[in-house]
């Protein structure tokens, strides 16, 4: 086993990885931008390195830096988590050069496998089906209006070298395919700094399943069972389970081989996941067809710990290590149900809209069989530049039923105060018959479901704790600051004025602009920004008439593109703003005048 693992990641990933090598043993060094200085990760992890500024580039994907750090602090191996750097395949091999050990597959394999359309034709020599595609990237909307008019519409444009729905746009008639195409070029850019795109077709209500596999330096491929990540919002996981709920016995059998099928084609070595879709024909045959293999340990990896008893990390640092797995195929059984749901910094009522904060608390359920794998804790800040994770909740049951009702019970003991989370979301969700049926798809929250029930968050009002001579009552409250690397605990005090000032801020953040389709949160002229973001681009110029929810801008923030919409009828003008600026919150964006 390794003496020293350096974790390349943030997050609750960063902190899991750093507990698995704390029981085994193992030193674990945390690395940090200066935004996560305080962070849990680094909290957690025996020693921190400072990598640089906010901004990824500057820090957690300058791979230079990284390497340079990994040999200050002595480590044997370096760990990428997920996200980042995890499926660069010049990173893995940055690493092996500099004489470090991957936690990963080869570079080769990353290589294979980030390139979807590699990736295709890897799943075609192992004889697994795919789904009906181009073979090669395009920016000829001719080409893709000929793909939909020979197999028919809607079609996907994806990238080629992205995943998790980013770079993914769906096309259902020839005249959408120039804006589909530029948008999905546009954000595979700005997510994986690469804007090819090809064409799929598209499948309106499948279900998602994917297979885990470990695989041994000799060669040896196990799979540890399948989990379903049907629950999806614009192709971004919500909800997972294991194992897949009502698949056919064969329809599961045949995932598994082709997953195995596909890791050895490639020479796999390490943790790995295949992902299919699941369809239906008319007559209710299930077909199943490769999707994607992510070559690296997924985020909803603790539904199959916890079905199998096995700890994924464990096992990939053992094979990194040499020392192979501790477990066979014939070791591996499926024990009951588990479900995770993702918690982020998002307001379900407002489109899921980002909204990075402070967070005042947070709140963990307890009892038998439940799990919190979180990234901050109370005091913490989620900060706008990376994603908007918070953590993941998971439970165990003997059966599925089990499972739905205990997640519901400990979904309503968690509590997150100082932002908006999907919180309020996943309650409905364990709650839904389509959900508690198992008859949901991928399409089916933005295609089935109602969610106007939900309310939008509004941030509480500060506490008064006590009144001074003046007359004005005073708010305390608990803040943790670092003094040469360790915590200092210290009490915060503010009069009456302060506590003004606040609630005036919370007034700002709830009329600026939350709410979908708009961003003003009145019917004035002003379009304001939403959130604190990066302008992508414009929609719209000066002079342009628009109608109340036509597209005016793109706003990246937290690694996804939001529309904001025109709030009224009108004319507009007064952009000010260019591509690529950033802005805060309340920014504004352009005036529509009647």
């Amino acid at each position: 086993m390794f003496n020293a693992v350096l974790i390349a990641n943030r997050g609750e990933i960063a902190v899991r990885i750093a507990r698995a090598c704390r029981e085994l043993g193992v030193r674990s060094v945390a690395v940090h931008s200066d935004a996560d200085a305080g962070a849990m990760h680094v909290r957690m992890a025996d020693e921190a390195h400072l990598l640089g500024p906010t901004p990824p580039a500057e820090s957690y994907l300058n791979i230079e830096r990284i390497l340079a750090v990994a040999a200050d602090a002595g480590v044997d191996a370096i760990h990428p988590g997920y996200g980042f750097l995890s499926e660069n395949a010049d990173f893995a091999r940055a690493v092996v050069d500099a004489g470090f050990a991957w936690i990963g597959p080869p570079p080769s394999a990353i290589e294979s496998m980030g390139d979807k359309l590699t990736a295709r034709a890897v799943a075609a020599a192992a004889d697994v089906p795919v789904v009906p595609g181009t073979t090669e990237p395009t920016t000829d909307p001719e080409l893709v209006r000929a793909f939909g008019g020979t197999h028919g519409w809607p079609l996907a444009i994806k990238a080629a070298f992205g995943g998790g729905g980013r770079g993914m746009k769906v096309v259902r008639g020839p005249g959408d395919v120039e804006a589909a195409l530029a948008g999905a070029r546009r954000e595979a850019e700005a997510s994986f700094g690469r804007g090819e795109c090809y064409v799929e077709r598209y499948l309106e209500r499948p279900r998602h399943v994917e297979v885990q596999v470990l695989a041994d330096t000799d060669g040896t491929v196990i799979h540890l069972g399948e989990r379903d990540c049907s629950l999806q919002r614009r192709h971004q996981k919500l909800v997972e389970e294991a194992p897949a709920p009502g698949l056919a016995e064969e329809t599961r059998t045949a995932l598994r081989t082709a997953a195995i099928r596909v890791a050895r084609e490639m020479g796999y070595v390490n943790a790995g996941t295949c992902e299919f879709l699941v369809d239906r024909d008319a007559d209710g045959t299930e077909r199943h067809y490769f999707l994607e293999m992510n070559t690296r340990l997924q985020v909803e990896h603790p539904v199959t710990e916890l079905v199998t008893g096995i700890d994924l990390v464990h096992q990939q640092l053992r094979i990194a290590a040499g020392d192979g797995m501790t477990v066979t195929q014939d070791d591996v059984e499926l024990k009951g149900h588990a479900i995770e749901v993702r918690l982020n910094a998002e307001d379900p009522a407002t489109g899921f809209m980002p909204s990075p904060g402070p967070v005042t608390r947070i709140t963990v359920p307890q009892g038998p069989w439940i799990r919190f794998d979180g990234g901050v804790e109370s005091g913490d800040v989620i900060g706008g530049a990376y994603d908007s994770m918070v953590g993941k909740l998971i439970v165990w049951g003997e059966d599925r039923a089990t499972a739905v009702s205990r997640m519901a019970r400990a979904l309503e003991e968690m509590q997150v105060v100082g932002i908006p989370t999907t919180l309020t979301f996943h309650r409905l969700a364990m709650a839904h018959e389509d959900f508690v049926t198992a008859g949901h798809a991928t399409s089916s929250v933005e295609g089935n479901w109602d969610l106007s029930s939900l309310e939008p968050w509004e941030p509480p009002a500060p506490e008064p704790v006590a009144a001074n001579g003046s007359g004005h009552t005073t708010t305390a409250r608990e803040v943790e600051l670092f003094v040469s690397g360790a915590p200092l605990h210290v009490t915060v005090h503010g009069v009456g004025r302060a506590s003004a000032a606040v609630q005036a801020a919370s007034s700002r953040r709830r009329d600026g602009g939350g709410r979908r389709g708009g961003g003003s949160g009145n019917d004035g002229p002003e379009l304001r920004a939403p959130m604190t973001g990066v302008i992508v681009t414009y929609a719209v110029a000066e002079g342009d008439t628009v109608e109340a929810g036509e597209l005016v801008c793109v706003l990246e923030a937290m690694k996804m593109e939001n529309h904001v919409l025109a709030h009224r009828d009108g004319t507009v003008g007064a952009i000010g703003l260019s591509d690529g600026e950033a802005v805060e919150q309340g920014a504004l964006l352009a005036t529509i005048t009647a």
